[in-house]
């Protein structure tokens, strides 16, 4: 049986209710839901990368987030900044309402020993970050994990594909945290799962406690990196994942990170939180 799922055949198959709660969540008027069917529905801030952090948080009101993972980018949340820089860049989402639950990705590719990484978790504690979405190395897990234990710092690896020489699967992450304390877990990003082959909604209950964040978008193609396209115009089985979740009883976040159209996103963006946000409601009903 086929169970991917197009925005279209969703709602063909969802009924009144579905489709209602669609429409109902629609409107730019409408009250949107912080965490429907359970789920806190994010944006990653990657999603803004071209935009400095004014416009970056305008757009977010835009499209009614309230769970965000913020782009360590020199626009919005620069760890080259200085910690007062970093620190008052933070506030500027708080004060703006947001419910900033990490940043990343952030890189820790550079570094291999516990001073070399300490400016990084220096800046995420300036930042007032629960966690970070990173891409360490096996090579240097240890002395992240040294630094997630003294600092009380998670940390989420992302997986990136085909092309990731060190985490390309959800697999190949819980494989590495599973020996290391358990503030080490996993960030799934479905569309590069996807291409490498995995299953995410199978991998869900596999990951179980180590899956602390979610990274979505949609492709048109499972082979080709270049054929994202909006939320629920392709083939990845949304509805599916959403319903797996919430079996699941996920604490996390599911972080939209829109990755195309980096100039003019915020379409895509309210079309992709609508479609969404809509799954989530008609099954909630």
């Amino acid at each position: 049986m086929n169970l991917r799922t197009t925005r279209r055949s969703f709602l063909g198959c969802a009924g009144a209710a579905g489709v209602g709660a669609l429409a109902a969540v629609s409107p730019a008027s409408a009250k949107i839901e912080t965490t429907p069917y359970g789920i806190k529905l994010g944006i990653a801030t990657y999603t803004f990368r071209n935009f400095d952090r004014a416009k970056a948080i305008e757009m977010l009101h835009q499209v009614h987030a309230t769970w965000i993972s913020i782009k360590d980018t020199d626009q919005q949340l620069s760890h080259k900044a200085s910690l007062a820089e970093t620190a008052a860049a933070r506030r500027e989402f708080d004060d703006a309402g947001f419910k900033v639950m990490s940043a990343g990705n952030v890189n820790m590719t550079q570094g291999k020993t516990v001073e070399e990484l300490r400016p990084i978790f220096e800046w995420a504690k300036a930042a007032r970050l629960p966690m970070m979405v990173c891409a360490p190395t096996h090579d240097n897990l240890r002395a992240v994990e040294a630094l997630v234990k003294e600092y009380d710092i998670r940390i989420a690896i992302h997986n990136h594909g085909p092309e990731d020489k060190h985490f390309p699967t959800p697999q190949s992450v819980l494989e590495a945290v599973r020996p290391l304390d358990r503030r080490c877990g996993l960030c799934m990003d479905v569309g590069h799962t996807e291409r490498a082959g995995v299953d995410p909604v199978k991998t869900i209950p596999e990951a179980g406690d180590r899956l602390f964040d979610m990274h979505v978008k949609d492709l048109a193609d499972f082979t080709s990196k270049e054929s994202q396209v909006d939320v629920g115009d392709g083939i990845i089985a949304f509805p599916q994942l959403f319903r797996q979740l919430h079996k699941a009883d996920y604490q996390g976040c599911v972080n939209l990170e829109y990755e195309i159209h980096g100039d003019d996103p915020l379409p895509g963006v309210q079309r992709s939180m609508s479609y969404m946000r809509g799954v989530l409601a008609g099954l909630a009903v």
